[in-house]
């Protein structure tokens, strides 16, 4: 085959290749617009639902589907409570969007008030200080200052990570105090699980703890998930006197025992006190050292 076929076959595949990858975007820029689209209809039906009541035909135009996938949309948001279904057959804004943006403004609300207390906190007792809430059906680290007394050894938590419900300090803290509705609801789904020797692996030992907790308003771990590590926690009320979130102190088992902590209770239970105070809710006094045992 001479060179100028040659060429002209090598052009008319870049070519080939190149119309070929125009279409690939293009297919592409129409699946991410209509993506968009969808998106953006969804957030304009919801706004349209905190409106007024929406027909099955009115979401339909909303969403510009048929009535059926409108349905089925319909059937997903309202799974996860961002509308509601009325008695009438209309669609309504449903409570998720609202707990949502409530769970939102409550860890930024509560973060930035418990800030410098928790950052005091860790100054004053060497400790890794940790802020924990109850976001759904998960209890998160929404703060941690972490204590530099050990640099080789990295507590396993995180912002933004979920934490144990029942192998905790925190998360125990913050079941003590929920509604028993509430409380069996979550206990509901969760599956007991030995992590190490000291883990209060089923129910009722978990209940007998929890009574503990509200008996004297704090708590401990003593390797209940991780062996060695070893933490005390204090509940955090808002305005109303609810226990919304948790505050602790952490620290490995070679920086410091339970008992080590624990003698640091009452910086603990003041610190918590402190932020409870921020929210709006005034506290009791503090426990005294002779209480703490």
């Amino acid at each position: 085959m001479c060179n100028g076929v040659k060429w002209r076959l090598r052009i008319a595949a870049t070519r080939l290749h190149m119309v070929q990858r125009r279409r690939l975007c293009l297919r592409r820029l129409r699946r991410d617009t209509a993506l968009a689209q969808s998106i953006r209809r969804a957030i304009d039906l919801i706004r349209r639902s905190a409106e007024h009541p929406l027909s099955l035909t009115e979401a339909a135009d909303v969403l510009g589907v048929h009535k059926s996938t409108a349905l089925r949309i319909l059937q997903t948001l309202e799974s996860a409570r961002f509308v509601r279904r009325t008695g009438a057959g209309t669609y309504v804004l449903g409570s998720g969007l609202i707990e949502l943006s409530e769970l939102a403004l409550g860890s930024m609300d509560l973060r930035q008030f418990a800030a410098a207390h928790l950052r005091a906190l860790q100054r004053e007792t060497g400790h890794t200080a940790h802020l924990a809430q109850l976001t759904g059906d998960e209890i998160i680290y929404i703060d941690k200052v972490d204590s530099p007394a050990f640099d080789a050894v990295k507590l396993p938590s995180r912002v933004g990570r979920a934490v144990s419900i029942y192998a905790s300090a925190v998360g125990k803290t913050i079941l003590a105090y929920l509604p028993p509705e509430e409380r069996n609801r979550l206990l509901s789904h969760v599956v007991f699980e030995r992590f190490t020797d000291t883990t209060l692996a089923d129910h009722d030992s978990l209940e007998a703890e929890l009574a503990r907790i509200r008996e004297r308003g704090w708590t401990t771990d003593n390797g209940e998930h991780d062996a060695y590590v070893m933490c005390v926690a204090a509940p955090i009320r808002d305005s109303r006197g609810a226990v919304i979130a948790a505050a602790s102190l952490t620290a490995i088992e070679v920086i410091a025992s339970l008992d080590q902590l624990k003698s640091k209770l009452p910086l603990l239970l003041e610190t918590a006190n402190q932020i409870s105070y921020e929210l709006g809710y005034t506290p009791p006094t503090s426990a005294s050292p002779d209480e703490i045992r």
